[in-house]
């Protein structure tokens, strides 16, 4: 017992410490720094960043405004810390003038019918806090007169809205798994033990990702929910074997050491398959692959380290409080139900095997995003909402960032020049902006020039009317990017929403391949190696894989554009997590068939047997899942969350329908080993060449008495001839018993 209490003080001790720590994790919420370093716009940011520094974005409304009120506005938000530059249509037109002699069409792309529209850099970055305090001051100067958008303000809800939604999400997904537990347990404190358990595990993981530094505010926010509903069948499994042990009449630490022997060895396999789908995703070249797969990889080990060494400690001090608490088991019994899937079942497979090509092909036709925009901004933000209704007041404003070598004010014109000829450029702001024609840099201040001329490179900001992931979008930007590097070759660059979008297209359609068949592929192995067999894995997978393009079937047939990197993540997910379904309804009907003769019959019990685990588990991903879904407003964070809890659904659905059908087809790889088919195939062989040589030797005995005979009836005339005739034929048998002979001694060498 004090052995037991040691254990559970330790754990505290650590869960204290690494709650302590993990206040010290950076949560990263600028996806571009996970691109490659050879991609083309990565290269750009940090040569942009090296000069000029790479800026944040906005873009400004005002409402109800004349036009010298918004001139007004424009002086004091440029005077505001932190602010680089406001770009309106004083900057090129006189809006001094008399109303009658103001040009309304040169300026309606910044202001008309009382509204006035600006698109703002920053000194530092989006996710700068320099740049959020920037914001605040702005939002403190417009009042409810406007609101401001873009990629900066964005990125401050995001981090402002999200770490509180997420506490939202884990407070109603422990309510929502409590009752769950409650359900399928005997005992009203065997939740609290699970969710302590559980409870540690989470907080070992997040004060062990100080290892990596800063994690993705992705990694962040999904890694404690998804922690929860892949790992808490670990705590579960042990109390049951506990009880299990216990029943059979065995002490509390006796029965404790033998389920936990068995546990380990469960749990390991069980776990293994988890592991690796989490673990594949280190191989994306997209560097956040390795963000979520370091962090939900390391959630897997750390829930086994809690339920081997804290979890037993916990039953040994509680063993009496959850007998204290006992309560009837709330379960109903699934024989009828288990009679009524055995049924079904060969149907259910026939449809799934004639829909599955329609299915694969159909998941594969779904419309994505990829970039910061559809991973940052949703329906459900108000920022989109006003987003939504500036475009539809002034048009759409993609920034894209250009750098090249400063080569003389000429040149750098007719570019400019070049640029805004093209009528998707709304606007190119440059040194040129700024200087009267036929003046020199020279008299402009110094903090004016080094906006645009720095370092022996120039910078230009140039403004098109696209939507940053757009068709249209990628189009004009490869156009922008071929126009400038006609002026100055391969050392010109353009950064920006746009061409970090498409690199990361390119990046994230090429991940999704490798490290989708990676985790077939492990996870293949695991099972086979398990069951020692290669049959088995292909039949454990059927159910999930059809789960798995049912669920990324739906998006297409709705419609709706899915958000990739969600798509690519939970397909390594769902297949990981919910293959251990199908696992254990093999190797309970396994069991169950050493017992039972019937294939029917034993397809029946192990439905019976498996779907309470199977409901219990499912039900946990997908409260988890959905709780996400219905709560975050990021669309990134919600996709994840949509598409676990809908594919545990469709897991659950298939695994229970499927696999009595399946485990039918494939019962002889099941019911012997490989090494006993082996054996079996070897039996068979040695009793076919031996009936052969006893028929051979009834040939060779049948001849021998024929000559016999023929000898007795002739002993004359035809005796030579007649014996002659019959010894060829008694030496023809004899060799071919001995070629039997030695046929049967080469067979023996190859088995």
């Amino acid at each position: 017992m004090d052995h037991n209490k040691g254990i559970a003080v330790f754990v505290i001790l650590l869960v204290v410490l690494c709650l302590y720590i993990s206040r010290f994790v950076g949560v990263n919420y600028d996806l571009t720094i996970y691109l490659p370093e050879d991609s083309p716009s990565k290269i750009a940011i940090e040569k942009m960043r090296d000069t000029f520094g790479y800026p944040g974005t906005g873009r400004l409304m005002l409402k109800d405004v004349t036009i010298y009120e918004a001139k007004d506005y424009k002086d004091r938000i440029e005077k505001v810390d932190g602010v680089d530059q406001v770009i309106w249509c004083d900057l090129t037109n006189s809006i001094y003038s008399s109303s009658e002699f103001l040009d309304t069409d040169a300026i309606g792309d910044y202001y008309r019918d009382g509204c006035a529209v600006m698109d703002i850099t920053f000194v530092e970055g989006d996710t700068s806090k320099r740049t959020h305090r920037a914001i605040d001051g702005i939002e403190e100067i417009i009042g409810d007169r406007g609101y401001i958008v873009g990629m900066a303000p964005t990125n401050k809800s995001t981090e402002e809205t999200v770490e509180k939604e997420m506490n939202m999400v884990l407070g109603i997904s422990t309510v929502l798994l409590t009752i769950i537990l409650l359900l399928t347990t005997t005992s009203y404190f065997e939740p609290v033990i699970f969710l302590t358990v559980i409870g540690a595990a989470v907080a070992l993981n997040k004060g062990t990702n100080i290892i990596l530094g800063n994690i993705s505010y992705i990694a962040n926010n999904i890694m404690v929910v998804l922690q929860m509903a892949t790992s808490m069948d670990y705590s579960i499994f042990l109390l049951d074997t506990y009880e299990r042990e216990k029943e059979k009449g065995l002490e509390k630490i006796p029965a404790l050491k033998a389920g936990l022997a068995t546990t380990i060895r469960t749990v390991l396999a069980s776990s293994l398959t988890t592991y690796f789908g989490f673990v594949v995703l280190v191989l994306m070249k997209f560097k956040i692959g390795l963000d979520l797969g370091f962090v939900m990889s390391k959630s897997i080990i750390c829930s086994l380290l809690m339920v081997i060494f804290f979890m037993p400690a916990l039953l040994l001090l509680f063993s009496d409080t959850i007998d204290r608490f006992r309560h009837k088991d709330l379960f109903p019994d699934f024989t009828f139900f288990a009679k009524a899937v055995r049924r079904i079942s060969p149907f259910v497979l026939v449809i799934v095997l004639v829909l599955a090509p329609g299915l694969f092909i159909s998941q594969g036709l779904n419309d994505f995003r990829y970039g910061p925009d559809a991973t940052s901004t949703g329906e459900r933000m108000p920022i989109y909402q006003h987003t939504q209704e500036i475009n539809e007041k002034f048009g759409r404003s993609n920034l894209i960032v250009a750098i090249f070598p400063d080569e003389g004010r000429v040149k750098e014109k007719e570019l400019v020049d070049e640029l805004e000829e093209r009528s998707y450029v709304r606007k190119v702001m440059g040194m040129s902006a700024y200087l009267p024609e036929g003046m020199y840099e020279e008299i402009l201040p110094r903090s004016l020039t080094e906006m645009f001329h720095k370092d022996g490179f120039a910078r230009l900001l140039i403004y098109i009317r696209t939507k940053p992931e757009s068709e249209a979008g990628y189009r004009y930007a490869l156009e922008v990017e071929s126009i400038i590097r006609k002026y100055y070759g391969e050392d010109a660059y353009i950064a920006g929403n746009t061409p970090t979008t498409m690199d990361m297209q390119n990046i994230l359609n090429y991940d999704y391949t490798r490290v989708n068949n990676m985790a077939i592929i492990c996870i293949f192995l695991i099972v086979a190696i398990s069951f020692r067999s290669p049959v088995i894995p292909i039949a454990a997978m059927i159910p999930i894989m059809a789960a798995i393009y049912l669920n990324m079937t739906f998006p297409y047939l709705q419609g709706r554009e899915l958000i990739f990197i969600a798509y690519a993540v939970v397909s390594c997910v769902q297949l990981g997590s919910t293959i251990d379904y199908a696992i254990l309804s093999i190797d309970n009907y396994g069991h169950i068939r050493k017992k039972e003769p019937d294939k029917g019959k034993a397809a029946v019990a192990m439905t019976r047997i498996s779907f309470p685990s199977i409901i219990t588990s499912g039900s946990i991903l997908t409260v988890c899942g959905y709780t996400v879904f219905f709560i975050s407003t990021s669309p990134a964070i919600r996709e994840v969350g949509h598409l676990v809890g809908r594919g545990a659904v469709f897991s659950v659905f298939f695994v229970t329908t499927l696999m009595p059908a399946v485990l039918q087809i494939i019962d002889r790889f099941i019911v012997t080993t490989m090494k006993e088919r082996h054996r079996q195939r070897r039996e068979l062989l040695e009793k076919g060449i031996r009936k052969e040589r006893e028929l051979l030797s009834e040939g060779i005995t049948a001849v021998r008495e024929t000559i016999m005979e023929k000898t007795e009836a002739d002993p004359g005339g035809e005796k030579a001839e007649t014996g002659g005739s019959l010894k060829e034929e008694a030496d023809t048998v004899s060799k071919q018993q001995k070629q039997a002979a030695g046929d049967e001694q080469q067979k023996g060498g190859q088995l």
